[in-house]
């Protein structure tokens, strides 16, 4: 799909993009177009994107919220979710790969939804679950996350079909799976305000809201590390060809099991990220921690340790009325990094 393409790349969100400042509808509407015009969509995207304003901006964030929660995630692997050598990645099977689809739907559901409470699409509002009175959210001013919404338009826009591709196709499609259905699966709570007298709760309004996104990171990165490897198999059932692993239960050897809708999955070992290459920038120069990460981070080149002085506010006093005054103090700070 060109759009997992854009998102998984993370390049658009570093480039220069107008912004929908506070002018016109027939300006914000010239803007939309224009963005909707530099990111890279199929035809049918780009219409889709065309008929609703503020996708674009939501694409946007979705880029950013993705990319900043991989390098979250993996920084402290000798893979650290860089830009560099992302493209080479994507074209192969790696256990690195799968995340990177994943975190990137996810960041998309993430923001539909998002972007639909804020009222920034004309096509989606509140999370219109039959529990909760949204009249009344409105007129409080608060409003749930439409989850429900921004899953179903996603899969329209991704536009996936699921019979009569190749491995590496089946393999992306169920990765992109897996980051929509955790993140519509974990991390949705109630969260409730009160309206009564001197802040009593005699009148209160509730409403679905998405738990921070670092969440949904963890719950992927466990996913990660538990990833299975898997091979095509052909179900004479159905007459195509199904993703199969290995086996998790004793009582039926001689057949192959199918991973798990949540099970992250791959084809191929990866590399091992120590030296450059046109994966990543290998691990030359990376800090690590000596008692957590330098060994592995290091890949038994040994590290540099090297000792810095930083400044910080210390000996804080409240003087009278309405400021703080401190010091400024010096430590010295030991650093490690990865030797060449």
């Amino acid at each position: 799909s060109h759009l997992m393409w854009l998102i998984l790349t993370g390049k658009e969100a570093l480039t220069h993009f107008p912004s929908l400042g506070p002018s016109t509808n027939t300006a914000q509407g010239k803007v939309h177009m224009k963005q909707c015009d530099l990111l890279k969509l199929s035809r049918k995207q780009k219409r889709l994107c065309r008929r609703e304003p503020g996708l674009a901006e939501t694409l946007r964030d979705a880029i950013r919220l993705g990319v900043m929660e991989c390098q979250y995630q993996f920084r402290s692997e000798r893979w650290n979710c860089s830009l560099e050598g992302r493209t080479s990645l994507l074209k192969r099977g790696f256990k690195e790969t799968a995340f990177l689809y994943a975190v990137s739907s996810a960041a998309l559901t993430h923001s539909l939804a998002r972007a639909c409470s804020a009222g920034r699409m004309e096509r989606c509002t509140c999370d219109d679950s039959p529990d909760l009175e949204n009249r009344k959210a409105w007129q409080w001013g608060v409003c749930g996350d439409n989850l429900k919404y921004s899953t179903k338009f996603l899969k329209k826009f991704l536009g996936q079909k699921r019979i009569g591709k190749d491995l590496r196709a089946k393999v992306d499609i169920h990765n992109t799976n897996v980051g929509i259905k955790v993140r519509m699966k974990n991390g949705l709570k109630t969260t409730c305000k009160c309206h009564g007298v001197s802040g009593s709760c005699a009148v209160r309004t509730c409403w679905k809201q998405l738990s921070p996104f670092h969440e949904i990171g963890r719950l992927l990165k466990l996913r990660y590390d538990d990833a299975v490897k898997v091979f095509s198999t052909t179900n004479d059932a159905v007459g195509h060809s199904e993703l199969a692993g290995p086996q998790r239960h004793s009582h039926s050897p001689k057949h192959p099991a199918s991973p798990r809708s949540t099970d992250l999955v791959y084809v191929e070992d990866s590399p091992s990220f120590c030296r450059p290459s046109k994966y990543s920038l290998g691990t030359a120069g990376r800090t690590c921690s000596r008692e957590g990460n330098c060994d592995s981070m290091c890949c038994g080149r040994g590290y540099n340790t090297q000792s810095r002085l930083v400044t910080f506010s210390c000996h804080c006093q409240v003087q009278w009325c309405c400021y703080v005054e401190c010091q400024q103090c010096m430590q010295e700070e030991v650093v490690y990094s990865c030797k060449q």
